[in-house]
């Protein structure tokens, strides 16, 4: 048989073969190529879809850890300042009874340990913010003083002046906690 022959016998030939099998490798690596860039797009958008959600979730997170504790602060100045306000009454016993006290002479014992026990607890809560309201002879001030008497006074003032304190009031890092009870002049 001639090459020919061969040839027409249904074999390939060189050049056949060359062309029929070169087509179908480059369309599949440009096929492999397209899904691989199409998957790694993919890849690429689902990966800043999640570090966006990330950066959202730390976002969120850091509010809330913030929220938390501006919340549990606040509580702590409430309570910090019920249990001021609560023992309010105990240092208004302790005033009164130092002002009926005789300090003229020899002091008791018993004297001076009320002095003490009511500079302990002045001290203690002064130290946690409880500050005393200005009294007699300072400007009044309504949002500060409770007036509940009025004097005349003898027009020499600027404004009405608390004349007399008849029960202290208390500031509480700032807040009215217990305003004075005051007699006015003015």
């Amino acid at each position: 048989m001639s090459d020919e022959s061969y040839e027409q016998d249904g074999a390939p030939s060189d050049e056949e073969e060359d062309t029929s099998s070169d087509a179908p490798e480059v369309t599949s690596e440009e096929e492999l190529i397209s899904e691989d860039f199409a998957e790694l797009s993919g890849l690429i958008q689902e990966r800043d879809e999640l570090r966006s959600t990330a950066q959202r979730l730390q976002a969120d997170f850091e509010n809330y850890r913030k929220r938390v504790e501006r919340q549990s602060e606040e509580v702590a100045a409430r309570q910090a300042a019920a249990l001021a306000s609560a023992l309010l009454p105990a240092l208004d016993a302790l005033d009164l009874a130092e002002a009926h006290l005789d300090l003229e002479g020899e002091v008791s014992v018993e004297a001076k340990a009320l002095i003490a026990a009511r500079s302990l607890l002045s001290d203690a809560l002064g130290k946690q913010g409880l500050e005393s309201i200005p009294g007699a002879g300072s400007v009044f001030d309504p949002t500060l003083h409770d007036a509940v008497a009025h004097a005349e006074g003898d027009g020499t003032e600027e404004g009405p002046l608390v004349d007399e304190v008849l029960r202290a009031g208390y500031l509480f890092r700032g807040a009215v906690v217990r305003p004075a009870m005051v007699r006015v002049k003015g």
